[in-house]
Parts: structure tokens; sequence; C-alpha cells
């Protein structure tokens, strides 16, 4: 989840800097301890690529979330929100201004009836696990998508022809003016990898998914097939960002990529992967640039061969420029 994308924001004064950290003491009741300066975004991302956040919090609850962001405002700071880090590219140059990390503190599960009320810093592997102990199918599939169920809302994340509006019934969300709403039904907006949610600065904090009750054996049964497939066709072993680029219509983007001859092309420490050409990979030493740079030659090279042009389905955020 993000509500900044490609950022232009100058960087920030020592005096901005202290007397926003001052303030947030002020609104969160343990103090700024847990705010951290500079933060190498590379450790939270799962393409392992990135340079610093001005700040990078992770807050504990939907009214901490709030106040974080009130703060924010108050001193003009511009504002990152992201769950596990998996469907991104963060910039070398950092991100400015705030990046808030919906995680651990915020992944609470509970059930009530055949659904289950998740908060939306919650892993989707953690959440299909416990649905499996519950005797609950429906989320076999998500199990795993390295991401939380905030980001997997707001991308209406799927695998193996299933999707997050097959089981989302039901958000809860802060809305421009950070106040708690909820979308439910069609007002979700779901569609292939986009909902209400994406491109908007609503905040995801928390999703009801509402799933059939089915034998725990035969859930995890399905479960580790759908795992034992990952391994062998997916370049699980290198760090990524997961499918690089959407499905075109009629189409498969890994296929077309493949067909192009770009298995194995690179550009510094960023290449496509020889295993699963709709994976772009970091061969270990990866820079944001590197990565970007591979993205834009497989577009064009694609597109020019095809005339198909390749939608991301990755989002590059930060200081690009």
């Amino acid at each position: 989840m993000t509500l900044a994308d490609r950022q232009e924001h100058p960087q920030l004064t020592v005096s901005q800097r202290d007397l926003f950290a001052a303030d947030l003491a002020i609104v969160l009741a343990s103090g700024s301890d847990r705010l951290r300066r500079a933060e190498p975004m590379s450790g939270h991302t799962t393409f392992r690529v990135g340079g610093p956040a001005d700040f990078f919090i992770e807050p504990s609850s939907a009214a901490e979330l709030s106040a974080i962001l009130r703060t924010a405002r108050q001193h003009r700071l511009p504002v990152t929100v992201l769950g596990n880090g998996s469907n991104v590219v963060v910039a070398d140059r950092g991100i400015r201004g705030v990046v808030i990390s919906l995680g651990q503190p915020m992944a609470a599960i509970r059930r009530e009836g055949d659904c289950l009320v998740v908060q939306a810093g919650a892993l989707l592997s953690s959440v299909a696990a416990f649905a499996a102990r519950e005797g609950l199918g429906g989320l076999a599939f998500a199990s795993g998508i390295p991401g939380t169920i905030g980001g997997a809302v707001m991308m209406n994340a799927g695998a193996y022809d299933h999707c997050m509006a097959e089981v989302a019934r039901s958000t809860r969300y802060l809305d421009s003016e950070w106040s708690e709403q909820t979308a439910a039904g069609q007002e979700l907006a779901f569609g292939y990898r986009t909902s209400c949610f994406k491109g908007t600065d609503r905040i995801v904090t928390e999703t009801t998914v509402c799933l059939t009750p089915q034998d725990p054996a035969e859930i995890l049964a399905e479960m580790a097939a759908l795992a034992v497939r990952r391994r062998t066709s997916q370049p699980l072993e290198l760090p990524s960002a997961g499918s690089a680029f959407k499905r075109p219509p009629g189409h498969y983007a890994g296929k077309l990529i493949s067909d192009c001859g770009l298995k194995g092309f690179c550009i510094g420490g960023a290449a496509v992967s020889t295993k699963h050409a709709g994976f772009i990979v970091n061969l270990g030493q990866a820079t944001a640039s590197d990565v970007a740079a591979v993205f834009n030659h497989v577009q064009a090279t694609v597109e020019r061969e095809t005339g198909i042009l390749l939608e991301r389905e990755v989002l590059f955020i930060g200081d690009w420029d």
C-alpha cells in the first residue's frame, strides 16, 4: 500500500526532522522510541533494494496510525504506507517523509462464524494457515503470496486463478481525513489487480474474509501441493517483488518475455529469471536503478517484438529524480 509514487519532495532539514520527532513523541503512548531515522528500505522490501526513508515507524493500532498521519500532515511531510514491501521497488535515494509500515503490531486475526476478521498487517501466509487450522477453506491460493492482507486487498492479489475478491466481504479503512470507514460488497470495486483503495489515500486497517468449512487435512494438502508447484516454477531462492507484470488479455507475460529471448537478461545485479521469465530478480548486489532498467528494457523489447505493452504489477516508489 502506498500513498506516494515517484515522489518529488526535497530533503528534510534537521529542524524539520527534530520538530516532527518531538511532536510525534507527544501523540504516541510509548513515545518516539519506535521512530527510526534514515532507515534503509532494503531491509523492508522483498526485493532487498532501496535507500533510506527519512522516518520509519510501525503503528500498533488504527488510532495510533491516525495520530501519526495527523502529525505528518501538520508538518507537511509526505507519507508512504507499506505492508510487507513485497510488491514495490524503492528508489536508491530512498523515500522522503514518513514511511508507515503496517506489520506485526497490527496483525491480529480472529474468527467470527465462518469468517475471519484480520488486521491489515497480518501476512497472507499466516491468515491462510490460521484458516486451515480452523477448518475454513478458500484461502489456500494465498498461502504463498508474500504480502500482508492489507496490501492484498488493495491490489486484489491472486494466484492460481483465484483472488482476494472471492473472499473479502468488507474492509475498514481510514479516509482522507483519517476517520475510520467501511466498504463492503460492490463498494470494494475489485478488478484485476485493483480495488477501490488502489491509487487513493485510503488506508486499509482491517478486512473480513468469509470462507467455507472444509476438512483441515484437505486444506493443508492443497497448500502443500501449491507450495511444491511454486518451488518448481518460481525463483523463490532469489529476492524479487513477485510477478513483475500484469497478465495481458489473451497472453501470459512470462511467455511473451521468454519468447522474446529475455530469460537471463541482466543489467548490473538485476535480471530476468531463468526459471520464470515473469519474475525479475536480485542476483545479490542489485540497485533499484538496475531493477528499473531491466523493467524498462523488457517492456520496450516486448512491445517492439509483439506490439503488446506490458503493464507493471510492481510499484516504483520513492525519490527517483
